[in-house]
């Protein structure tokens, strides 16, 4: 059986990952920007500020979880979870920031007709070291993100992996530019650019889906585990919301009309049990109970 972990616990754990993510981070981009200014390339340079906007979002997602983890109140009575989606949306807003900022520089250098770039084995040993850091905090960050069911630990994720793939793009263009070919320095600048607008709009989109209340877990699939609890003839108006790892669950159910009060309300507990073991991602279920004598809602 699952095990749902604590709110604060999980907001906890993800602290302590965005924590070490930004110093890794923060040693890739110094890395790459250092080396890219002194060799001369443009797509060194833009594949370093893309990483120091990743350090940005780790302290955007901080600053989120951090009010996140505040307990409800009487201003917020289901609580502040979806502070993370907020800090997921600053998180796109600052890829956006920076492919304006990537991009413009890479077509000033077009414009110009290019610039010197001095390509050497230490030009490739840094880009090739720092994909590698990035490769490994992907895979870090993905899987605690789906394992602390976290909407900014994949958004950081998918952030992260985003300049992975960038670095492959800045290798790949320092090789054209040793054989001779220095404007597809720029050129890969600019392939940049759209990798960090691609992975903005998908960070925005999947925020936006829990701001806007889009279900989070398929209606047939909870229609199956409450139908599978003796006493329940019927189901429907079953809606969820809520953030990937904080879900809040409401449904009506027909039971026979001659049961009593006391035993729907045992058969609305059994149903909400079911529901939280077979979903550990529900916080609070609302269960409505009817008649099953054909009336209509």
């Amino acid at each position: 059986m699952l095990v749902k972990p604590d709110s604060s616990n999980r907001l906890g754990e993800v602290r302590r990952v965005l924590w070490a993510v930004l110093f890794l981070n923060l040693a890739v981009a110094a890395a790459k920007f250092a080396w890219g200014t002194l060799s001369g390339s443009a797509s060194m340079q833009a594949d370093g500020i893309h990483s120091a906007f990743d350090s940005v979002g780790n302290v955007v997602a901080l600053f989120g979880i951090a009010v996140a983890s505040r307990p409800a109140d009487a201003g917020h009575p289901y609580g502040h979870s979806k502070f993370e989606a907020y800090a997921s949306v600053a998180i796109g807003c600052l890829l956006l920031a920076a492919a304006l900022s990537v991009g413009s520089s890479a077509v000033s250098r077009l414009v110009a007709g290019g610039s010197a770039v001095e390509v050497t084995p230490v030009s490739f040993a840094v880009m090739v070291g720092t994909l590698g850091v990035n490769l490994a905090v992907t895979a870090y960050e993905r899987a605690a993100g789906k394992r602390l069911h976290s909407e900014v630990l994949r958004a950081d994720a998918a952030h992260t992996f985003s300049d992975a793939l960038v670095s492959v793009g800045v290798i790949v263009g320092l090789a054209f530019v040793w054989l001779g070919f220095p404007v597809a320095d720029s050129v890969m600048a600019l392939v940049v650019t759209v990798a960090i607008l691609a992975t903005a709009f998908s960070v925005l989109r999947q925020a936006l889906s829990t701001l806007s209340d889009h279900a989070r877990i398929p209606r047939d699939e909870l229609e199956a585990v409450v139908l599978s609890c003796p006493g329940v003839r019927h189901t429907h108006k079953i809606r969820t919301r809520g953030t990937e790892g904080e879900v809040y669950a409401d449904l009506h159910l027909l039971v026979d009309p001659a049961m009593t009060v006391q035993d729907a309300h045992n058969l609305g507990d059994r149903v909400e049990a079911a529901l939280k073991e077979a979903f550990p991602q529900i916080e609070e279920v609302l269960v409505h109970i009817e008649p099953d004598d054909g009336h209509k809602d």
